[in-house]
């Protein structure tokens, strides 16, 4: 009992070890792969977009500067000299003293000439709901970033998946054609030695050496099949073509899962990222309509300038100013633009709406179909696990009648290729099931994924 209780701990350990080598790459791939950092990229411009509505609540300082210049046009004449000349005159008369001097008459230029204003301008919203729609659009908008990076994580684990299980499929057909050259070679190897004792015929030595030939350009197509598998897998963890990968890998716990999920039920996955993110899109046009709705609604601004304006780019205490005030905008008539605004904001709502239900729709349906495929491949595996237990106990009987002579050479040839056939078909559908297994569980969204933190 210590030495079975010692044996099924290990195989327990050696089957988590396993499962802990596919979780790493899973990892490696969602840290790694190319178009995943791509979403990462657009999570980050949304979340810059989302900082940047939100800092329009926070005043504005700008340097506003202007210089003019100009000569000719219209002039003002002020008769100064003439009103107040004659007066001076007779002041200086009576003090008997010259104090006032003569005053020429002056003319003023409609423009300016070697004229500047500098200030600095701070404005402040205080009335605006255009800013917290938008701040409001901007957050779901981050949202659905997000979730779009998480739909293209189970896509992604989906995939890595698939291409770890075809790798390992690949990897086990190529060792299967190998034992069956093996096997194509022990019996050429013993028609040549039966035809030498006198024994044997010519024609089966031929036969083998046929065999032996298809058995290779069958190998050789396996392995190209597992280089192919090898290398999309590396490309989907964004790694080197021709790095290795790691195939112990033991199918007991997924296939228990597998016929976990044969249970199950297709039904409605609300915590897919799909439906969630379509749920968010109609809240952002719920949000676009609010907004349009509310076009009535004046806005008003506050401001306060500081600046120094003079001609002649002087700066003292005459030219320095400053100047406060409220800015209020009303909405009174633009051809209706705002009406029609709202129902083509209202359509856009209806819409959404419509794409959700949908999609809810089709999600069932697809989980249906991801049911369905995972039962005929378990069906498939069960069969080929007959398959094989009774082409393996036909052989051991062909080979024992051939010894015997009570069979022909060509029985034991087509007894080693059901052998092979049955031994393929298993491999391959032990990972079909797992491959199925994964679709579902793709459906089902069920694979733990770390939340993107922002």
């Amino acid at each position: 009992m210590r030495t079975v209780s010692i044996f099924v701990l290990l195989a327990i350990s050696m089957n988590a070890w396993t499962q802990e080598s596919l979780t790493a790459y899973i990892d490696t791939g969602l840290r790694n792969n190319l178009l995943l950092q791509q979403r990462h990229v657009s999570f980050e411009k949304a979340i810059t977009a989302l900082k940047a509505a939100r800092s329009l609540y926070l005043p504005s300082v700008d340097l506003q500067a202007g210089y003019q210049t100009a000569d000719g046009g219209r002039n003002i004449p002020l008769p100064i000299g003439d009103l107040l000349n004659p007066v001076y005159t007779t002041l200086n008369q009576l003090t008997q003293s010259s104090q006032f001097p003569t005053i020429e008459n002056e003319t003023i230029n409609f423009l300016p000439r070697n004229y500047y204003d500098a200030h600095i301008r701070t404005t402040l919203p205080l009335i605006n709901t255009d800013i917290g729609h938008n701040r409001r659009i901007h957050e779901h908008q981050v949202r659905l970033s997000e979730l779009d990076i998480d739909t293209y994580k189970r896509e992604l684990v989906k995939e890595i998946k698939a291409a770890y299980f075809g790798y390992l499929s690949a990897v086990q057909s190529v060792g299967v054609y190998r034992s069956a050259k093996e096997l194509a070679e022990e019996g050429k190897r013993a028609n040549e030695r039966l035809v030498e004792n006198g024994k044997g015929l010519p024609a089966y030595v031929l036969r083998s050496e046929s065999e032996v030939a298809a058995t290779q350009a069958a190998l050789t197509s396996a392995q190209q099949q597992a280089n192919n598998a090898k290398y999309y897998f590396n490309s989907l963890l964004n790694r080197d073509a021709e790095a290795s990968i790691d195939t112990v890998f033991n199918p007991g716990n997924a296939l228990l899962e597998a016929v976990r999920l044969l249970g199950d039920k297709a039904q409605p996955a609300t915590t897919r990222e799909e439906l969630q993110a379509l749920a968010t899109a109609v809240s952002i046009r719920e949000t676009a309509l609010k907004m349009d709705k509310q076009y009535a609604v004046p806005t008003l601004n506050a401001f306060l300038d500081l600046g120094s304006q003079s001609e002649g780019f002087r700066f003292n205490d005459q030219t320095r100013y400053y100047m406060a005030g409220l800015q209020l905008a009303f909405p009174i008539f633009n051809g209706n633009r705002n009406k029609y605004k709202v129902q083509q904001s209202q359509l856009d709502l209806r819409e959404a709406r419509l794409r959700l239900a949908e999609a809810d729709r089709q999600l069932l349906l697809s989980r249906s179909v991801a049911l369905s495929g995972l039962r005929s491949a378990w069906q498939h595996y069960e069969a080929a696990k007959r398959q094989l237990a009774a082409a393996e106990a036909y052989q051991r009987l062909i080979g024992k009648g051939y010894q015997a002579g009570a069979n022909s050479y060509i029985e034991t040839v087509d007894a080693r290729n059901q052998y092979t056939s049955a031994r393929l078909a298993l491999s391959v559908g032990t990972f079909q099931v797992l491959s199925a297994a994964a679709a579902v569980e793709r459906e089902q969204a069920s694979y733990p994924l770390t939340t993107t933190i922002h």
